[in-house]
């Protein structure tokens, strides 16, 4: 990794911490010499993923429900506590249920709203003021997905959330942007065997054969692209959304005809 993406006593949290890509990033972070603030709601989980992780010193972890404002709060004194602020907050933590719009209940359309789109808002403005009051520049990262410009049936709630999730990256992008935070998005591409959201044999079978690139996420593709847009490399990016799925969100390489391929 050049010297450019090195992160030696940079402050990172990363929310959601015991799921795939949330420990992907986190993974990432600490290869590259970042300390670590890990959160995710299984407080035996998240201790046994710090460890495996083994980030530098300073590092530590959180357990705590992030669609309560108390919990969100609480983390946020810990890490003044521990660190002043961070440099870096990833908003991972989200949910990827699935229910039509004439079955689900109000209940379920709140929770999914409450984590993919109110905890990031919340969080982002917690850390901010923590790096503001310290005077010091930083990056926001929010897993967003190609859901947000192609609406999914039976998944709606969830595309709703990451379209809502992708301009509040451009607003506090504009508003954090004197203050000299970056706020960017990125869409990861497909990864099955989440644990929150469970998905069927057929489900994955299908998406991967309509993914242009041939293939699932690797566990470095996201990562590194979160790495550059929090890095000096990406210092003048700002309100950025990019998208590493493969060409998942661009169009689908199912063929409705007979004729199956070219040539």
């Amino acid at each position: 990794m050049s010297d450019t993406l090195r992160f030696d006593g940079s402050n990172v949290i990363v929310t959601g911490a015991c799921g795939i890509y949330g420990r992907w990033i986190a993974e990432a972070f600490a290869r590259e010499g970042a300390r670590l603030c890990l959160t995710d709601r299984d407080a035996d989980a998240l201790e046994a993923c710090l460890a495996e992780i083994a980030p530098a010193s300073g590092s530590f972890a959180v357990a705590g429900d992030l669609t309560k404002d108390d919990d969100v709060r609480s983390l946020a004194a810990e890490v003044e506590r521990i660190w002043g602020a961070p440099d870096i907050l990833v908003n991972n933590a989200g949910v990827y249920p699935s229910g039509f719009l004439l079955d689900i209940d109000v209940a379920e359309w709140d929770r999914i709203m409450d984590l993919n789109l109110r905890t990031p808002f919340l969080l982002t403005q917690q850390m901010a003021l923590l790096m503001v009051k310290q005077k010091r520049p930083g990056s926001v990262i929010n897993i967003s997905s190609g859901a947000s410009g192609k609406m999914r049936r039976s998944v709606v709630p969830y595309c709703v959330s990451k379209t809502a999730l992708d301009r509040l990256t451009k607003g506090f992008a504009i508003e954090l942007a004197e203050f000299g935070i970056r706020v960017n998005a990125v869409e990861p591409g497909f990864a099955a065997g989440s644990t929150t959201s469970p998905l069927t044999e057929d489900h994955v079978r299908n998406t991967l054969g309509g993914i242009p690139l041939g293939r699932a996420s690797s566990k470095d593709d996201a990562a590194n692209a979160v790495l550059f847009l929090c890095s000096e490399a990406a210092s003048y990016i700002t309100g950025a959304t990019l998208s590493v799925d493969g060409g998942n969100s661009i169009g689908s390489l199912v063929v409705h005809q007979a004729k199956k391929s070219p040539l």
